[in-house]
């Protein structure tokens, strides 16, 4: 499958001429889902869920669905009847011609006084595993993992250990757009040397690579 890098946390994923996307939010450029044939939602931050990304790309494609948790199709379904599924934790479902399987239910915690909401990872055809804004590690080994390695939830040392537990042969940068030029070069030496031998990658955006 191809692999291509959007802006921030969003991955367009293409196999046999058919287009996944995956949490195309406010910070992603836009039109970053237009053309896919199925689009993921991790959770409703709007970093990951922008209702004009999804309106866009299903009235450009009529046959185009969507799965994600309740939080958000909650605010999209009415609009698009029968083309919002509504998955969780432990679901399986085929989307684009990818076999999906839902993992995790919780957002990381932002801090202790801020209520935790609800968030589920992706994991396509037993391979790719898109987290969204969790350091959840999936039942089953992992090839090619998305790592969102900068976030407010987070720090450097937990994105190393989380690549440590998941032990993907990969990792792709996803989740980037505040970390800054100055910073990339210490994220990616210390992901590199310290993440248990996983290859640690980073793709610009609209940047693609097979996988």
């Amino acid at each position: 499958m191809e692999l291509t890098k959007k802006t921030h946390a969003c991955v367009r994923l293409e196999k046999a001429g058919r287009v996944l996307a995956i949490d195309p939010g406010v910070f992603t450029e836009e039109g970053a889902a237009v053309g896919a044939d199925a689009i993921l939602v991790t959770h409703e931050h709007p970093d990951h869920f922008s209702e004009g990304q999804l309106r866009a790309a299903l009235e450009a494609n009529p046959e185009a669905e969507i799965w994600t948790l309740r939080s958000v199709a909650e605010q999209i379904s009415a609009a698009f009847p029968g083309r919002v599924h509504t998955v969780g934790h432990g679901d399986t479902f085929t989307a684009a011609g990818f076999d999906v399987q839902v993992h995790g239910e919780l957002h990381a915690v932002i801090h202790p006084d801020i209520p935790r909401i609800t968030n589920v990872g992706f994991l396509l055809d037993g391979s790719v595993f898109h987290p969204g804004d969790a350091l959840t590690v999936p039942d089953r080994p992992v090839e090619t993992l998305m790592l969102p390695v900068m976030a407010p939830w987070s720090k450097l040392s937990e994105v190393i250990d989380y690549v440590r537990e998941v032990k993907p042969q990969r990792a792709y940068d996803v989740h980037d757009a505040l970390l800054t030029d100055l910073a990339r070069p210490v994220y990616d030496s210390q992901i590199g040397s310290l993440g248990g031998g996983a290859e640690h990658l980073r793709l610009a955006s609209g940047e693609s690579a097979t996988i």
